[in-house]
C-alpha cells in the first residue's frame, strides 16, 4: 500500500512539474514586449519599396504613396493626423496594389502590414 502511495505522490509532482514548466514557458519575460521584425524578413519588395522611401521616389502609385495614412483602424500609436505616410509594397502577380503597405511615422517608426492593415509589425530597416 506504501509503494502505491509514493507511486501516487511521484506522478502528482511530476504533472505539476510539467505544469509549471508549461505556465512559466508561456509567461515569457513580464513586461517584455518583442522586439523589431528585421527588415530582411519581409517580403524583398518591402526592402525595394524602402530603399524608394529613403531615396525619395519615384514610387509605383504616385496618386497614392506617400501620401498621410490616417491609422483610422487605431492599430498603430495614436499620433496626430499627418504623423504617418503610406507606401505600396508590391504584391507580384496582383493586378492592383494588393495588400502590403510599408508605414513611415514623422519620427522614424517604420511599419509593415501584409494584410491591408488588419494587422502590423514593427520594422528595424537596419537588420
Amino acid at each position: 500500500m506504501a509503494s502505491r502511495r509514493r507511486i501516487t505522490v511521484a506522478l502528482v509532482g511530476l504533472v505539476l512539474l510539467v505544469l509549471a514548466g508549461w505556465l512559466i514557458k508561456d509567461a515569457g519575460t513580464p513586461g517584455a514586449a518583442p522586439g523589431p521584425t528585421p527588415l530582411s524578413t519581409l517580403p524583398v519588395e518591402a526592402a525595394a519599396t524602402w530603399r524608394l522611401v529613403e531615396s525619395g521616389g519615384p514610387f509605383p502609385y504616385p496618386a497614392h504613396d506617400g501620401k498621410t495614412f490616417a491609422n483610422r483602424e487605431r492599430r498603430l500609436p495614436e499620433q496626430a493626423p499627418d504623423h504617418y505616410r503610406e507606401y505600396t509594397v508590391p504584391t507580384p502577380g496582383s493586378r492592383d496594389r494588393g495588400a502590403r503597405r510599408l508605414i513611415t511615422g514623422s519620427a522614424g517608426e517604420l511599419f509593415y502590414t501584409g494584410d491591408h492593415y488588419a494587422g502590423f509589425v514593427t520594422v528595424d530597416p537596419t537588420r
